[in-house]
């Protein structure tokens, strides 16, 4: 069993019941998967672009990425409905603990002058958006295969109802949250 998972179900829980006062171990809020999302403007122009960002992504994750496409037409970004602009994995049960505690003990404190991540960017449900400035934080990424550096989206959806369970929730995970 993965360290994250284990430390979730032996100290999170026992303190969230705690604190909101739950009756039931179910009522506790859980992180229900995470979603890595890149966006890949420039894949109109040429499709390598897109190539190389899915095995990037698919390097980071360990999970075969979904390309992404328009929805519609957009004649400033010079972007037609239907047309691939990036791709995205969705990552669930062990695949997601295995990848927060590689993203939270590994790849976070290799950023630059790192103080932590906001606590703004909760959507109000409980949802967590952490935006990454460059794939080359993760060790699966070699610096001299990159054909551009671009960042990504990690969306980390629980089921807590509120965004303050929803910051216990992943300060106790190990975030690294801004103080």
């Amino acid at each position: 069993m993965n360290r994250l998972r284990e430390q979730y179900e032996k100290e999170i829980v026992p303190n969230m019941i705690k604190k909101y006062n739950y009756t039931s171990v179910m009522e506790v809020p859980k992180l229900e998967k995470i979603v890595i999302n890149i966006g890949v403007g420039d894949a109109s122009k040429d499709s390598k672009y897109l190539d190389a960002a899915m095995n990037e992504l698919q390097a980071i994750s360990g999970s075969k990425p979904v390309i992404t496409k328009a929805k519609k037409s957009i004649a400033g970004f010079k972007i037609r409905e239907g047309q691939a602009i990036g791709c995205k994995v969705t990552l669930r049960g062990e695949k997601m603990y295995t990848f927060l505690e590689k993203l939270v003990r590994i790849s976070l404190p290799l950023v630059r002058d790192f103080r932590g991540v906001s606590s703004k960017s909760f959507d109000g449900r409980g949802n967590y958006t952490l935006g990454i400035k460059e794939q080359m934080i993760f060790p699966e990424i070699e610096y001299d295969s990159i054909i551009r550096s671009r960042g990504m989206d990690i969306v980390f959806v629980t089921t807590a109802k509120t965004n303050e369970e929803a910051f216990d929730l992943l300060d106790g995970i190990g975030i690294p949250f801004r103080k």
